[in-house]
């Protein structure tokens, strides 16, 4: 019997975890996780407003010491660190080693012209807008003060912050939650807007399926 295979999950939030685990839980429970957990890399990239060498490596150090545990995959689910992973998985190669969004985005591209970009967190309006093609509408959107709400436990106000959000994005085609930590907001966010909604942890979780067994 094929020994299923191991994912390292490298967070920068630690409101990402339950996502993503429980999208795995329900698209492919057989996969061995392990979460990898370092929300110093966020308040820093906050603090910083930029990226830059010093967090490349740090992310590089992540990547090496996933790859050191045995994992056949990793999928970071931290939005605002694109160049970052790309760095990952340049030096992982051949090994799946995705970006939360990238799954997002392909399925997004796939539904309209114009997309909503909704986020908790700045820089990830920043950062992400620019992986998508560039015949491609990104309309940023930031729920204010909604991860604050979050990082103090209070999630009715941040699903309400995030549904009140998105009520200028009902224009666009379809609206992409770009944080894994939102993804749970997805209802919400289609019924204020009417608009249908893609998520990260949905998506990423069915592209790592498809490029491992594949490689089975």
């Amino acid at each position: 019997m094929t020994t299923p295979p191991r994912i390292a999950l490298i967070h920068a939030l630690k409101h990402s975890i339950a996502p993503i685990e429980a999208a795995f839980a329900q698209a492919w429970p057989e996969a061995r996780l392990m979460n990898l957990l370092d929300d110093s890399l966020s308040a820093d990239l906050a603090r910083d407003g930029q990226l830059n060498d010093a967090m490349t490596e740090r992310f590089l150090a992540l990547g090496d010491y996933a790859a050191a545990t045995g994992a056949d995959g990793i999928l970071f689910t931290c939005s605002a660190f694109g160049p970052c992973i790309e760095a990952v998985a340049r030096a992982h190669a051949p090994m799946p080693v995705l970006k939360p969004n990238e799954a997002m985005i392909e399925r997004a591209v796939t539904m309209g012209q114009r997309i909503g970009l909704l986020s908790t967190f700045p820089p990830t309006l920043a950062s992400m807008p620019p992986e998508f093609p560039a015949a491609i509408e990104v309309v940023p959107k930031l729920a204010e003060g909604a991860l604050a709400a979050l990082d103090c436990g209070d999630c009715a106000t941040h699903d309400r912050l995030i549904a009140e959000a998105s009520r200028s994005l009902r224009d666009c085609d379809v609206i992409a939650l770009a944080q894994f930590s939102i993804a749970a907001t997805a209802p919400l966010v289609a019924a204020a807007t009417g608009r249908p909604v893609v998520t990260t942890p949905d998506s990423a979780v069915e592209k790592l399926m498809g490029l491992l067994k594949a490689k089975a």
